[in-house]
């Protein structure tokens, strides 16, 4: 079988709840070997949930009705991976007074005041910038551009696994491995083919490329502060990570529409 094949299957089991026939997966786990498809998987993740929010607004549903729950089923094809990161991290990295603090609340299934209160705005503000977004560009458009969000989010993620070594030797980020320059240079290419093709496609490429350059910018000012917080990644950073690209991509994207 052929490795994109693989990978991306790979990719698709990991980031999704959805199951991959198993004549398309790989004998061995790809780990960080296949971080250049998280972004195309990314994508085609949120296909349904894209029509979701399309189909709900032409049945007569106000933008924000269509807009939380498409978001709800992205979360359910997800199987709110990332939401679950981004609230261990949002404990650990506000709740904890130093790193070991920081990685013991993170390790720690259990959600905090800041791991709530971060799931709530998340839901919030891709709800209401793809509410935004349904009523400027119509809602075929801010479909596709759902979908683009989607995709920087998990570019984000890759372009933190890759320049932060993992702060546990021990956690699951860690046995995955690390993306290689080459994995990672075409993760972000995908990001940027998909995200610019579909911008051109809704007349909204400006809005996409400032977007996506202020999507690789809080990723970058994240994981400077994941650097300086606990010296590296985690599984939950990378989440967080994939939720606040696609939190910014949405809400840049909403403002400059």
């Amino acid at each position: 079988m052929p490795f994109f094949i693989t990978d991306l299957t790979s990719a698709l089991s990991f980031l999704t709840r959805l199951r991959m026939p198993d004549p398309l997966m790989a004998e061995m786990p790809a780990g960080a070997r296949a971080a250049w498809a998280y972004p195309l998987a990314g994508a085609i993740a949120t296909i349904l949930p894209a029509i979701a929010l399309a189909g709900f607004t032409w049945l007569g549903a106000s933008p924000l009705l269509a807009a939380l729950i498409a978001v709800l089923i992205s979360i359910m094809i997800c199987g709110g991976l990332h939401e679950d990161g981004l609230a261990d991290a949002a404990d650990g990295l506000f709740g904890g007074r130093d790193r070991e603090t920081a990685l013991a609340i993170m390790k720690d299934s259990h959600s905090g005041v800041f791991g709530v209160t971060a799931i709530v705005l998340s839901l919030l503000l891709r709800a209401a910038a793809l509410a935004a977004l349904v009523a400027h560009h119509g809602p075929t458009d801010a479909a596709l551009l759902f979908i683009a969000a989607a995709t920087a989010g998990r570019g984000s993620l890759v372009l933190q696994w890759t320049i932060l070594s993992a702060a546990r030797t021990d956690g699951a980020a860690a046995t995955l491995g690390r993306p290689g320059v080459r994995t990672t240079a075409s993760a972000e290419a995908i990001t940027l083919l998909l995200c610019v093709g579909i911008g051109i496609a809704t007349n909204a490429l400006g809005g996409v490329v400032i977007a996506l350059a202020s999507a690789g910018v809080a990723s970058l000012l994240f994981s400077a502060f994941i650097r300086k917080k606990v010296a590296g990644h985690t599984g939950d950073t990378l989440g967080a990570a994939a939720q606040i690209g696609e939190i910014v991509f949405l809400t840049t994207l909403a403002i400059a529409a």
